[in-house]
């Protein structure tokens, strides 16, 4: 009875102590070693024992509980730890795949195994204590239950409840992060011995997550076989086959055709993301999210682009001469450095001291008998430090950043102002007329390689990546549309769409690697939708100063022309007083472009270039300084209304007015030409209120928009005029007489 009980304790059982599950062997039901835990307790005590007492009945039922569980604890951690699932290198992916989706396979999981081994260590423990309890009655005589029962009371608040861990993890079949997750949970009881358990069965799950996060923030590679790390690949092969179905040769063949920025772009945007359902709920989103940047950091330095490396190479053959230049308007001067081969270029991105360090770091952590939350997210903000100032290094130094800042600013800012000045003036004619469909853009390229030739000067490295490009705008051109002449036919209803072609002009920046991690598709676009308005606002300036000057230029042309004849001179004078008013009108268009451009150039852009500029110089980190130029675009889309749609909408309509009101001021000859210019004039009077009554609004005095907001609005409003006008004193064009009182100014 005495060695049936022992064995009983340790998961086997006999005549004596039998398990109720074997009885059912007849009905087909059999329990292979494999089958998961089982949910109910069965092993008993056997029912036809006449020789013991109900108490003791009872005590030993009680005690062969602790064997039932040694048994589950013991299947799971041999079926968890089967190494089974390690296949040769042979084993085609798509038949791994075919058995991955098979819901009968038994998925691996390498948490499961690392808590496997914790058990195993518990479950050690417990046969030293049944041992201990047997040389101990074979060596003395003394009671057997009651010695049973005091060697393995403390075996009574711990196999329970791992045996109920056990349980839930197969039933709920968790984990990676969440098994994790669970185990951090479970840690917070009020049972000493329990909670020693069960931090070293989270130890050992630790160990595997340390693993994990060497691989991915010390090389780049992420080891997650199985899918149970928080970091995921977006293209992982398992997921894509099980899920949707798609053949992994496909994919592969897709990323074999990708060029090496292309993958390293893909990488950095696209290639990874956190895994929320893997996320323990102890570690901080975002500790996860710089994770997640260390490691990509990681991967863009260990593999610099080909091309990368090779201007690399001839940098450092040049810094070895001693040539050291300025690179744009950074005010860094590039690090002499002993040229390397093209191979070393990844090392020297990420030297060897740098990536032990991470490690030792990771070891330190991964040493520590207790998770520590504090230390651990030190040591990874400290990780992510490294690799962002590393980045920073390789980013701003060696890619030139701050050149290329300063390129953009130029080109699609407008601060190369003689450029677009000259590129205007050229293409002023051609832009007369609706842009044709299929040849607006090589009709472009003529003006603006002109004015590249022009004011460009071939110091410029830059203006090479700079190109036209004419998006589709849907328009259906006559080809007899081509005489100047013609254009006054279009300023009617129909024209604001013909001459609004031209408004689709963008500009195009080619970007090598890494610069392409710093400006994005998105961050490009900003500053194509700013180039957009600025160059519409440039070439609105520019029409109403030709304007002025065609309207001047023949005014003495006319006055030269008959100042002997005081017959035609009668005449041309009563002209020159009923279009007075209308150079009144476009003096008022001129001074609210001229203020608008001037807000937006000085006021905006520069202000925020130089505080952009400052956090260049400050910052040594990469998403600081990514952040500090998301800050630069918003500050410029917003200060320039571009995010207020009401303002934006007023500021193209007084933009169309303009241009119209210029074409139709230098075709004066009819009377119905008169009649349109009355019509702008109003138009133009009205939307002006509008936008200085928007502007003055209190909704926007509040706003990031007020310092600079109420310089432009000083501007505008010198004199009270605009003021006045809006508040209904003054009225341009409203009653239609007062044209002959603003003849009398």
């Amino acid at each position: 009875m005495l060695h049936e009980l022992l064995l009983a304790l340790v998961g086997y059982t006999g005549d004596l102590i039998i398990d109720e599950r074997e009885h059912h062997k007849s009905l087909g039901i059999h329990l292979s070693p494999d089958a998961t835990v089982s949910d109910q307790r069965s092993f008993k005590l056997a029912s036809d024992i006449s020789f013991i007492d109900p108490s003791e009945r009872d005590l030993i039922d009680r005690l062969i509980t602790l064997g039932f569980y040694y048994r589950e604890l013991d299947r799971f951690a041999t079926i968890s730890r089967n190494l089974s699932w390690v296949r040769s290198a042979d084993v085609s992916p798509l038949d791994r795949s075919s058995e991955l989706s098979n819901p009968k396979t038994e998925k691996p999981s390498v948490y499961r195994r690392a808590i496997a081994n914790g058990l195993v260590e518990i479950l050690s423990v417990y046969r030293s204590a049944v041992l201990q309890i047997e040389q101990k009655l074979l060596s003395e005589t003394i009671p057997i239950l009651a010695t049973v029962t005091q060697g393995l009371n403390k075996f009574f608040v711990i196999l329970p409840p791992l045996y109920e861990l056990v349980l839930e993890i197969e039933r709920d079949d968790i984990r990676g992060g969440q098994l994790l997750n669970l185990l951090h949970k479970r840690c917070h009881c009020g049972v000493p011995e329990l909670q020693a358990c069960i931090q070293r069965l989270l130890w050992h799950g630790h160990q595997v997550l340390y693993n994990q996060l060497a691989s991915w923030m010390v090389y780049g590679i992420l080891q997650d076989q199985h899918g149970e790390f928080f970091i995921r690949s977006t293209f992982r092969q398992e997921d894509q086959d099980v899920e949707y179905g798609s053949s992994i040769s496909d994919t592969s063949e897709k990323l074999s055709r990708m060029s090496t920025d292309d993958t390293s772009l893909t990488d950095w945007h696209l290639g990874f993301h956190i895994f929320l359902d893997m996320l323990p709920e102890y570690i901080h989103m975002r500790v996860a999210e710089s994770i997640l940047f260390a490691g990509k950091a990681i991967r863009v330095l260990r593999n610099p682009s080909p091309a990368f490396q090779f201007q690399d190479a001839v940098y450092n053959q040049q810094t070895k001469k001693g040539s050291q230049k300025i690179h744009g308007s950074s005010g860094h001067v590039p690090i002499q450095k002993e040229p390397l081969g093209v191979k070393m270029i990844g090392e020297e991105l990420l030297p060897q001291a740098e990536a032990d360090k991470i490690e030792n770091m990771l070891l330190d952590l991964k040493e520590s008998l207790e998770f520590h939350k504090r230390s651990f997210e030190c040591s990874v903000d400290s990780i992510r430090a490294v690799a962002a100032s590393h980045l920073w290094q390789l980013v701003v130094v060696r890619a030139d950043l701050n050149g290329h800042l300063k390129a953009l600013k130029d080109y699609f800012l407008l601060a190369k102002g003689d450029f677009f000045q000259c590129f205007l003036e050229e293409s002023r004619q051609l832009m007369r007329l609706p842009p044709r469909q299929s040849t607006a853009e090589a009709d472009l390229m003529v003006p603006f390689q002109l004015a590249a030739i022009k004011t460009i000067s071939e110091e410029d490295k830059y203006f090479s990546r700079v190109s036209l490009r004419m998006p589709s705008f849907g328009i259906t051109v006559k080809s007899s549309q081509v005489d100047l002449p013609k254009t006054k036919t279009y300023i009617d209803g129909s024209s604001e769409t013909s001459l609004d072609g031209w408004d689709g002009i963008a500009l195009e920046y080619s970007v090598d690697w890494p610069l392409q991690l710093f400006f994005t598709q998105e961050v490009l676009s900003k500053y194509r939708r700013i180039f957009q308005y600025l160059l519409r606002l440039k070439r609105t300036q520019m029409e109403l100063e030709k304007s002025w000057a065609s309207v001047m230029h023949q005014d003495h042309t006319d006055f030269a022309k008959h100042r002997n004849d005081r017959m035609n001179c009668s005449i041309s004078q009563p002209r020159r007083q009923r279009f007075r008013p209308m150079w009144h009108v476009r003096e008022h268009m001129a001074f609210l472009i001229r203020n608008l451009q001037f807000y937006i150039q000085v006021d905006v852009i520069e202000s925020q270039w130089n505080v952009l500029q400052s956090h260049i110089q400050d910052s040594h980190d990469f998403t600081e300084l990514v952040g500090f130029h998301q800050e630069y675009l918003s500050a410029l889309i917003s200060q320039s209304f571009l995010d207020i749609g009401s303002v934006s909408r007023i500021l193209d309509s007084i933009m169309t007015l303009c241009l119209q009101f210029c074409w139709n001021i230098e075709n004066q000859e009819s009377s119905q030409n008169t009649s349109e210019l009355e019509r702008i004039t109003e138009e133009f009077n009205k939307k002006s209120n509008s936008l200085y009554t928007i502007l003055r609004s209190s909704r926007l005095a509040g706003s990031q928009r007020a310092p600079f907001l109420r310089r432009f609005l000083l501007r505008m409003n010198f004199n009270s005029f605009f003021e006045a006008t809006a508040r209904g004193v003054l009225n341009v064009v409203r009653p239609r007489p007062s044209l002959p009182v603003l003849n009398q100014q």
